[in-house]
């Protein structure tokens, strides 16, 4: 009988392996779209960066994104009372290539700077396409009210690392979306690996809960000291207000982030809110800062 069975699994496996056949799968090519990172703060002036989208499989260096982004468009911003006409502005720095489009210096009556509670309307003209966006900074309305810092659980008293905490109190009413950064020292602002947040769970509370560091997200996260900070370390904390599409925005990109090559992950699409099929966003913050000095 033993030898009947495995006869059938021969057969059964000789069929299986001539049944196997090789399949390509050759991904369109598809044409590049527009993608606009764009966004302004309160009490500075709109930033927007506009490039186009590479292929996926695409091998990239310096050279081509250098090339990938835009410089003849034309780009204007309405704060609802005046509209202006934003500049290039192409250059090197240490090394670095910054293009981007902002107030024109040499038109200073022209110059939008964001504002607690304004709507802004931005307007890119491009190769015969108009391409636009709303956003809001919203009133400052949540805020860290103090900052301090704590042992790492479970190490050593002595050891060198240190977790910082914030009180917070969350303003009655739903819909109080925050994205955070962290800046240590002379380094710049860097957001969380998890950024905004939403207040349905803590809608008018008193809170108090753990801030990581921010994290430089061209760079494999480093998870054994993930969102410590150092004993001397001069940490400011920036603690931006924002609507919900700035919050959708970075929710789902930071979701898509964080699940690429799990093979047990959903799907993910990103949020937008360019219209006429471009990619990104632009986004609004009503930004506060807060600032603590770890003890060494």
């Amino acid at each position: 009988m033993s030898r009947i069975v495995l006869l059938l699994l021969m057969i059964i496996t000789t069929g299986i392996v001539a049944c196997e056949k090789d399949i390509t799968i050759t991904p369109p090519d598809l044409a590049p779209k527009l993608v606009v990172d764009a966004q302004i703060e309160s009490g500075a002036q709109p930033i927007v960066i506009l490039s186009t989208s590479l292929n996926y499989f695409a091998t990239i260096d310096t050279a081509d994104l250098n090339k990938s982004f835009v410089r003849n468009a034309k780009v204007t911003l309405s704060d609802g009372t005046k509209t202006s006409l934003l500049k290039l502005v192409d250059v090197n720095v240490q090394g670095f290539k910054l293009v981007y489009y902002t107030n024109d210096p040499t038109n200073p009556s022209a110059a939008i700077i964001g504002a607690y509670g304004k709507n802004y309307q931005l307007t890119i003209e491009l190769n015969g396409q108009t391409y636009s966006s709303r956003t809001t900074i919203p009133i400052l309305t949540k805020t860290i009210d103090s900052l301090w810092s704590k042992p790492v659980p479970n190490r050593p008293i002595s050891d060198s690392f240190r977790v910082i905490s914030a009180k917070i109190t969350d303003p009655l009413g739903l819909g109080n979306y925050i994205r955070y950064y962290t800046k240590v020292n002379r380094a710049e602002f860097l957001p969380g690996y998890n950024s905004v947040f939403d207040d349905n769970v803590i809608d008018g509370k008193v809170y108090s809960v753990d801030i990581p560091k921010g994290v430089d997200k061209n760079f494999p996260l480093e998870r054994e000291n993930y969102g410590f900070f150092k004993r001397g370390d001069t940490v400011s904390i920036k603690y931006s207000n924002i609507d919900k599409a700035t919050y959708d925005f970075w929710r789902t990109w930071e979701y898509t982030y964080q699940s690429v090559g799990n093979p047990f992950s959903s799907p993910g699409v990103v949020i937008g809110n360019i219209n006429n099929g471009a990619l990104g966003a632009f986004c609004g913050y009503a930004v506060s800062f807060k600032n603590i000095i770890i003890p060494k």
